[in-house]
This record gives structure tokens, C-alpha cells and sequence, in this order.
């Protein structure tokens, strides 16, 4: 059997042997939208609810845009110019675009320029949110799930407000986009920490395709509202990064029809769980790090047996990586076990910990085996994770200690894919 894993830009095949029991899970394939640019200016002049953005907006109005950064795959060199073309009547001078970091690094002009276009980057101010820095933050108060919220100031500075972004599934916040723009995206760290502690992500609500219920993404909605944003702009994409849904409107209207989208193209019934599951972390740009792979891990835990094992391929050309508390978290501690332990005893949330902290609850359920070309079986080593050079020859020696009819899963697009339990009487039918 061959198979094309999503692996950096150019992808990874993958040989197995014909008497393997291979299944493979992936998301029901959406082709783009034939013409991109032009369904992207139908959706901002009639949106799912209210008046065309350019009604929305006066020309003596200051506007701020928030844009996802690098990790993401938001194709903002579509969404941005589109939304500048709507906003022509906006004197350039009055417009900043706020690059939603989280906590992430900030982005290089490079990089910039890779998502925006050297166009945007030249004409447009660009702010690149600072989560560390509270000068450059608002205090909009208490949340009701108790956190203090503090939100980029030049984003609340303005007098229109546009959140932008990419609905996926995601591992604890149920679905990416509408919220998670301004939380995390553009939250300060006291807001991420509160979103993100042990007890938050603990919950059994906080994962894959849950939304009310979920506090994380409860919460995240709530700080979003808090900022009164005046219009949301979020997109769907296929494995090709093709746009397959364009969803515009008021935040809870547009956030909602993007999921109901996802939820029927990307959710995979499974019978029952596989003593094997071979993923990915979606290829680039969402492989650049280790730290972003733990999403592909938590996609196929959702697939595998209790004591089976994870095989995921994921670039990592940023590393671990170096900036962040993630990596330190991992070489502190001794086992997954220990790991877990560590972040439940902290009183106070550490950065990064909640990336640790279900990386240790995916291995306290499967072994983990790391394909990647930039990191060293020292450095997985150190991560906790079990070295992987070669994938077919790992899934052979699993067939071994397995059984030779062991069950194994292969998810080639990684977290786009979520697989979750239905009755066998229920899937056959």
C-alpha cells in the first residue's frame, strides 16, 4: 500500500505491506472554491448576517484587523488584501493589522511577507501582539470563569474591530477560529495562563470538536464578546490549503456555520480503537515544530488502543523549539508520569504547560515514535519521545510485538482528522 503522508511543503510516501491491515482515516475531501478572490469579496458585500462590511465601516473610522500568525495556515494573503479592498474608502494611515501570536515568537519581516504579500507589508501598519508586554495591553476586567483579562491595545484602540482566522478541529479548544483570534491570539500571558492551566485543560469537555461544555472555548468566546469585535471573517480549508467555505458575519453567526461545515467533513467514525496509529501534524506550516505536533499526537490517541502506539511524521524545522517553556518542561521530568505530576503540583500555571500537559495524558495512553528530519534522537530523547527513522520498518517491528493482524490507522492529514467511537451496529448503518 501507498500513502502520501502531509509532511513540510513537499509531503511524505509512506510503503506498507499489502497483508497489513491498514485502514485509512482522513476527511472527507472538499474541492476549493473555483475562484477564491472573487468568493471572498461575495462574502464581505453579504455577509451571514448584518449590513456589507464597507457599510460597516466610515471613512474616518480607525480599523484594526487581527491576522493569525506563522503556525498557522490561514491564507492571509488572500483574507487581507480582500478585506483592504473593502476598506478602500479607510485612508491606509488609519488601518493596523494585529499578527495574533498568543505566546508564539514574534514573526520575522520574512515571514511577514510570506503570509501578507511584500504589498501589505509595505503600505500597512503592523502590530505584533506582545502577550509578555502589559504596556501594550488593555484591561478589560474578570472573566466569569475567574481569569484576568487583558487584550492588545491597539486592537481595542480602534474604532472597528475584524477578527479573521482558520476553523479546524482543535485538540482542547473543540474547534479553531471565531475566538481564539483575540484568545489566546491576542490576549495577554495572564489571560493564555488562566485559559490554559492545568484545571482548564483537565477537563473532560476540553478536546476534539466540543464547544459548550468546553471551558476553554467557553471562555474564549467570553473574551472575544468582551471586545466587541465588529465583524469576523473565517475560512475552511482542504489538504490542498484550498479555501472550501468562506463564513463572515457577526462572531457567534459565522463561527457557528464554520463549524457545522467542519464538523461534517472532518469527524470520522471509528468501530473501535487500533493497536496502531500512523499521523501527521497537517504538513506546513502546522509541522514547523514539536511543540505544534503534540496536536497531530492528541488526534490519533483519539484512534488508538490503550497500550498501542503512535507513529507521527512531523518536519519540525523550528525545533523543539528553543523559544517557549515547552522544551524545558519536557527535560525536567524524568517520564510522562512525571511530567503530569509536575504541572498538576504548580500553584501557579507556567507557559507552555498545557502543550506538556496532554502530551503526557496521550503517552500515559500509547508509546510515541517521532519521524522528523531536524530533530535528533537525543533531542526526542530528551522530549520524552521514542526516536523514529524510518516508518515502515517502526510499524513492522510493532507488527512483531503486536501480532502480524494487528490494527493499524493512517491518518495522512493528521489533526484535520478526528476520529471518535460509535457503536458498530450505529457506523454500519
Amino acid at each position: 500500500m501507498q500513502i502520501k503522508l502531509a509532511y513540510g511543503k513537499q509531503g511524505l510516501p509512506l510503503s506498507l505491506p499489502d497483508d497489513a491491515n491498514v485502514t485509512v482515516l482522513e476527511p472527507a475531501f472538499v474541492p476549493g472554491l473555483p475562484d477564491e478572490a472573487a468568493a471572498l469579496r461575495e462574502a464581505l458585500r453579504a455577509p451571514l448576517n448584518g449590513a456589507p462590511l464597507h457599510e460597516r465601516v466610515g471613512a474616518g473610522d480607525t480599523v484594526a484587523i487581527v491576522f493569525s500568525d506563522i503556525t498557522r495556515p490561514t491564507p492571509n494573503h488572500l483574507l487581507i488584501p480582500a478585506l483592504l479592498a473593502e476598506l478602500d474608502h479607510v485612508p491606509p494611515e488609519q488601518i493596523v493589522l494585529v499578527n495574533a501570536l498568543g505566546t508564539h515568537r514574534p514573526n520575522t519581516d520574512d515571514e511577514l511577507r510570506r503570509m501578507l504579500g511584500d504589498a501589505v507589508v509595505d503600505r500597512c501598519r503592523i502590530e505584533q501582539s506582545d502577550a509578555f508586554d502589559a504596556s501594550t495591553q488593555v484591561h478589560l476586567g474578570t472573566t466569569s470563569f475567574g481569569h484576568e483579562l487583558w487584550v492588545n491595545r491597539a486592537y481595542m484602540d480602534a474604532d472597528v474591530k475584524i477578527l479573521t482566522g482558520f476553523i479546524e478541529p482543535h485538540f482542547f479548544a473543540g474547534f479553531s477560529g471565531g475566538g481564539k483570534s483575540v484568545m489566546p491570539g491576542i490576549a495577554g500571558q495572564a489571560t493564555v495562563l488562566g485559559n490554559h492551566d492545568a484545571g482548564m485543560i483537565g477537563s473532560p469537555n476540553a478536546t476534539w470538536g466540543v464547544t459548550w461544555g468546553n471551558p476553554i472555548w467557553e471562555e474564549a468566546r467570553e473574551c472575544a464578546l468582551r471586545t466587541e469585535p465588529d465583524f469576523v471573517l473565517n475560512v475552511t480549508l482542504n489538504r490542498d490549503k484550498h479555501i472550501t467555505g468562506i463564513f463572515a458575519g457577526d462572531l457567534d453567526t459565522a463561527h457557528q456555520a464554520g463549524i457545522d461545515f467542519v464538523r461534517r467533513t472532518a469527524m470520522v467514525p471509528i468501530r473501535e480503537p487500533f493497536d496502531v496509529v500512523i499521523t501527521t501534524n497537517s504538513g506546513y506550516p502546522l509541522d514547523l515544530n514539536l511543540y505544534q505536533a503534540v496536536k497531530g499526537m492528541s488526534a490519533a490517541a483519539q484512534a488508538v488502543r490503550q497500550g498501542g502506539a503512535i507513529v507521527i511524521a512531523s518536519e519540525c524545522w523550528d525545533g523543539i523549539p528553543d523559544h517557549g517553556l515547552y522544551g524545558q518542561l519536557l527535560h525536567d521530568a524524568t517520564s510522562p508520569d512525571h511530567l503530569l505530576a509536575n504541572i498538576l503540583s504548580w500553584e501557579t500555571p507556567r507557559q507552555d504547560q498545557w502543550q506538556a500537559q496532554i502530551q503526557a495524558k496521550v503517552q500515559q495512553k500509547a508509546r510515541v515514535f517521532v519521524y522528523s528530519d531536524y530533530l535528533s534522537d537525543e533531542q526526542l530523547r530528551g522530549a520524552l519521545l521514542e526516536p523514529c527513522r524510518d516508518i515502515a520498518a517502526t510499524v513492522e517491528a510493532l507488527r512483531a510485538e503486536y501480532g502480524r493482524d494487528a490494527r493499524i490507522a493512517v491518518m495522512p492529514e493528521g489533526p484535520q482528522t478526528v476520529p471518535y467511537r460509535v457503536p458498530e451496529a450505529a457506523s454500519a448503518g
